[in-house]
């Protein structure tokens, strides 16, 4: 609310400028300097109140919460008095806490002689009359909890949340609506264009089949039929075939509690069939569709896909009893072997490929949210980026930290939050839609380089890496040296915001460089700077199994989408799949180049250099688990997973970068996959990738 009443007064002082009220403009910015709603902007009026509280303005204080109270609370049903009154009581408490804290014992007794007459009835307050009169009130067991951090924060949240959902149930004026009438024109102009462009298309091709239908024997075969109308991309998606891999049976052991029962299927998309109309499509509809622009392309190749496929059918089998004509021998055209039979299918088509240039250096993590609406990117100067790219790219909010930022990670439950891990021993939690911190966590100051954070699925907690900072004191812009360093595996709790344990690690205390849940958070891997690959079994907290993997480091470790294995890559430029059930037994293995494995190395002219280790992911699967994106030099490379000795078998190559590729991330929504690759000069490409289906 606060955000379209701000666009609201913009559009109010532009208007006045345009008319030339220029004194009603002035009494409007007196009147907005005066505003003690602040504009219906919860975070400043949580501002104004603790302004008043740090200034010992008990006066003031009181004004303001009355004025609220007159303008706001009041409003609310009966059922909501007692919550109001246990806020002003918290308020008052919160006021007289800080005078004590800060010594000012006179503001101490000022507040009890003030406030004497309307607290001494009250149950509540019987006991904090003798507050003053105590030598050390932090040590009473009556009042040491309101001493805490803790209870001021929580204090502070409850009435940030209260103001938010009061302000949203608020009856808003039309004019604050403006904003959404435009936008929601906007969406249904474009969405309706989407709809001609397609009734257009399904016009087009249905008169072009006519039209060959006529021109054309049917007893010649099918891609000799559609040789002129259809392009080399699209014969292949015509007349190709997707392969299914089978997943492996996992054995009956203490593991099976863990992995899933029935795994989650890919979401389909709205099925137009090739016999829908174009009136059925443009008009047949009651409600809006809500489908994005960029999920409409898909649904476009889609539907020319079913339709071809109705239409050329029959004309294969009507041409079953008849031989190949001989010049089907001696032509090829996109998906045509020279022989005339089909070629293998290419499993993904890029629709497209966009830029997001908004940072300056060198990408170190880039992640996609759990819902896949947001990305946040991180580059080396401290510098995050939070944007969306559907239906348009558009950045949300720039995070700017004076401190170093080593680590990044979504939270799962709100999907909103975004965990920051710094170098300098922190850890912070920052809600992306309000644009400010929540909360700020001290982890170690023997480990301050939080190298890794993983949050569990269930939201209730993550897992934090921290290590102590290398024999070299040099940054993570270096090679790391030969021997690992010390390093911590922590577990935090979200909701209270505090340390639950801390896990073993064996043979001894190393620095983890990445973490990974399974899909329900009951095992936890990680890949560790001594090269070995530790699991955890979170239900006793403790570690099932672990082997050496790599010589050297372990740069980047995710479970399998069947999570009977897990894959890492190391510093030694392996791709290794790994049984869970056998501990230290290899499935597949491959040596990538370094280009895909790191570290990353950028020249320039007059011999400059740059070097970056890994830091982000170096791998991420699709959203049935048959391919893996990887880094490269040039861009993302597409491979898909086989069960033989050759692990990896390359099948697209994304391109479009002048800088090594650093990190990946592969967001799947409907048949329509976004891959993120980020490289050395801070350019992020999102290609948008369609998978063909069987």
């Amino acid at each position: 609310m606060g955000s379209a009443v701000e666009r609201t007064e913009e559009h109010v002082r532009e208007y006045l400028i345009y008319r030339g009220f220029t004194s009603t403009l002035k009494h409007l910015d007196s009147d907005i300097k005066a505003d003690k709603e602040k504009g219906f902007r919860v975070d400043k009026i949580i501002d104004q109140l603790q302004q008043f509280v740090q200034n010992f303005d008990l006066f003031g204080l009181k004004e303001y919460w009355l004025y609220l109270d007159r303008r706001l609370f009041c409003r609310l049903e009966d059922v909501y008095r007692s919550t109001v009154n246990k806020l002003r009581t918290s308020l008052y408490r919160y006021y007289i806490i800080n005078t004590v804290q800060r010594g000012n014992l006179e503001k101490t007794q000022e507040f009890f002689q003030k406030q004497a007459l309307e607290l001494q009835g009250q149950a509540e307050w019987r006991d904090w009359f003798i507050l003053p009169f105590i030598p050390a009130p932090e040590q009473n067991p009556t009042f040491s909890p309101y001493f805490s951090r803790q209870w001021a924060d929580t204090f502070l949240v409850s009435l940030h949340n209260f103001l938010s959902v009061l302000f949203q149930v608020l009856p808003q004026p039309v004019l604050l609506s403006f904003d959404a009438e435009v936008q929601k024109a906007t969406s249904l102009t474009e969405e309706n264009e989407q709809l001609r462009q397609l009734v257009f298309a399904l016009q087009t091709e249905s008169r072009d089949q006519r039209d060959r239908d006529e021109m054309v024997h049917h007893k010649l075969p099918v891609y000799v039929q559609n040789m002129d109308r259809l392009g080399d991309t699209e014969l292949d998606l015509v007349s190709s075939q997707r392969a299914v891999s089978t997943g492996t049976t996992p054995s009956r052991n203490f593991f099976s509690t863990f992995l899933p029962q029935g795994r989650r299927t890919p979401v389909k998309p709205p099925q137009i069939t090739a016999g829908t109309s174009p009136g059925q499509v443009a008009v047949g509809r009651k409600d809006p569709p809500t489908i994005p622009v960029r999920e409409w392309q898909v649904l476009e190749f889609k539907l020319l896909i079913e339709s071809r496929k109705s239409k050329v059918e029959p004309a294969a089998e009507t041409s079953s009893d008849t031989p190949e004509s001989p010049s089907s021998n001696n032509k090829s055209c996109g998906g045509e072997s020279e022989g005339g039979g089909l070629s293998a299918e290419q499993p993904f088509i890029k629709l497209s490929q966009e830029e997001y240039g908004e940072h300056h250096s060198s990408i170190m993590h880039c992640r996609v949210d759990c819902s896949g609406r947001r990305v946040a990117s991180l580059d080396v100067d401290g510098v995050i980026k939070v944007w969306s790219f559907n239906p348009i790219m558009q950045t949300k909010a720039t995070i700017m930290s004076k401190s170093p930022l080593l680590s990044l990670e979504w939270a799962t439950k709100p999907d909103r939050l975004l965990l920051l891990g710094s170098g300098v021993g922190t850890v912070r939690l920052y809600d992306t839609d309000a644009k400010k911190n929540l909360y700020e966590m001290n982890i170690d100051e023997t480990h301050p380089r939080i190298l890794s954070l993983a949050c569990s699925p269930s939201g209730s907690s993550f897992v934090c890496s921290a290590a102590a900072v290398s024999r070299s004191g040099s940054s993570d812009s270096v090679p790391r040296l030969p021997f690992p360093v010390s390093g911590q595996l922590l577990l935090w709790d979200t909701k209270t915001v505090k340390q639950q344990l801390q896990f073993s690690l064996e043979p001894e205390p190393v620095a983890i460089n990445c973490t990974a849940f399974n899909h329900n958070g009951n095992l936890l891997v990680t890949g560790a700077a001594d090269g070995v690959i530790r699991l955890f079994d979170m239900q006793r907290y403790e570690s099932a199994m672990s082997w050496r993997a790599h010589d050297g480091e372990v740069y980047s470790v995710e479970f399998s989408y069947d999570e009977n294995t897990v894959f890492s890559i190391g510093e030694d430029g392996k791709f290794i799949q790994w049984n869970i059930h056998r501990c230290g037994v290899k499935q597949s293995e491959q040596v990538l180049p370094q280009d895909a494995t790191g570290p990353f190395v950028l020249s320039g002219y007059s011999g400059y250099k740059q070097v970056q280790v890994p830091r982000g992911r170096l791998f991420a699967f699709d959203s049935e688990g048959q391919h893996v994106l990887t880094c490269s030099s040039t861009g993302g490379l597409v491979y898909r997973l086989t069960s033989g000795e050759q692990a990896l078998d390359s099948v697209l190559s994304l391109g479009g970068h002048k800088a090594p590729v650093v990190t990946v991330d592969w967001c799947s929504a409907v048949d329509c996959g976004t891959c993120l690759t980020a490289s050395m000069d801070g350019k992020i490409k999102l290609s948008t990738l369609l998978a063909q289906k069987s």
